[in-house]
């Protein structure tokens, strides 16, 4: 794996003057940070430094996949504008799982794809109803988080590329547990609670609320309080991620070498990754992304048709071809603004 210190630095991003091997380290580190703020609107923690002391022995805690297709997968999507992430979230993996190429046997409870436009300027999450009901390659029509209990974070980029019709530059899975960690290190999130309620011993109250990571983690998985469920969660799980995305890109956590430090160590043994986020990656994404601010990150639902049974009686989410038509489009032409602007909040 190449050094991150062979990313160099662009001219805004050098001091005026010649700088000094500690002033270099530290916007290097800014940087990084900025990978991390991008990878975490994924979801997941991550900040990679192989010429910073002890932090890639921690990020290499984390668990590599090699992403393959099979022969019952089909073609890979033409690449379009921009780059996509897949984000996988789960409850907690055992040992075992966690050394495994798929992790075998999880089904993901988060799913989110996210686009990052042609010019790097803005951010769109789209989020994925567990129970949706697609093709899923080699296994029929099932729950789309079925697919990674199948055939494990392969099959799961596999089905998401073929439902969305463009390719899945980088992916990356992150057990719940892990989100507790990231939380607690931040020192608390700031996220809006739609509705008074109690759950897991915690009490939430409509409005902005800090929350710590386990109070965070019973947020995300919290469904059943809800008349709409899922699809309130999967809104529910976008706020905590803006949560955090904006704690990341504050001024305190950026400046805060010690902070990105415990930053990585917490998250790291609960991310499993493609093989090409590698530590220059990393450095790479958060010199493209360095002008993403929180206001630049876009919240959206798939197109769906609602809750609805198969011929079997089981219970699932169905599609929305014309929606996704819409959708597929404006993925593959960079044309996210315009339909964010028409479609958010449609579902």
């Amino acid at each position: 794996m190449n050094a991150p210190d062979d990313v160099e630095l662009p001219s805004d991003w050098e001091d005026d003057d010649q700088p000094d091997p500690s002033q270099r380290r530290g916007r290097r580190m800014a940087l990084i940070a900025l990978g991390l703020v991008a990878v975490l609107v994924l979801g997941v923690g991550l900040v990679v430094a192989n010429y910073l002391r002890g932090i890639n022995d921690s990020y290499e805690k984390r668990t590599v996949v090699q992403i393959t297709r099979g022969a019952s997968d089909g073609e890979r999507p033409e690449a379009g504008a921009g780059r996509n992430f897949l984000l996988l979230g789960s409850d907690k993996r055992s040992a075992e799982d966690a050394k495994s190429q798929g992790v075998s046997g999880q089904r993901s409870d988060v799913m989110m794809l996210v686009h990052v436009s042609d010019d790097n300027k803005e951010v769109y999450v789209t989020s994925f109803p567990r129970d949706l009901y697609v093709e899923i390659p080699g296994h029929g029509k099932d729950r789309i988080n079925a697919a990674l209990a199948f055939g494990g974070v392969g099959l799961a980029v596999t089905t998401v590329e073929n439902y969305v019709g463009v390719p899945i530059d980088h992916v990356a899975l992150i057990d719940f547990e892990g989100i507790q960690g990231l939380v607690d290190t931040l020192g608390g999130i700031d996220v809006k609670i739609p509705q008074d309620f109690e759950a897991g011993g915690h009490q939430f109250t409509k409005g902005v609320q800090t929350l710590n990571g386990e109070e965070a983690l019973t947020f995300v998985r919290e469904r059943k309080q809800f008349s709409d469920g899922d699809f309130q969660r999967n809104r529910n799980q976008q706020a905590v991620l803006g949560g955090i995305a904006a704690k990341l890109i504050s001024a305190d956590t950026l400046s805060d070498p010690g902070k990105l430090a415990s930053t990585v160590e917490s998250i790291s043994p609960y991310l499993t990754t493609d093989e090409g986020l590698s530590g220059t990656a990393m450095v790479q994404l958060g010199l493209s992304m360095r002008s993403v601010r929180n206001s630049d990150i876009y919240y959206l639902s798939v197109p769906h048709s609602g809750p609805t049974t198969t011929s079997g009686g089981a219970s699932v989410v169905g599609t929305d071809e014309e929606g996704m038509d819409i959708l597929r489009d404006a993925l593959r032409t960079d044309g996210m603004g315009t339909y964010y602007a028409q479609y958010a909040g449609a579902y």
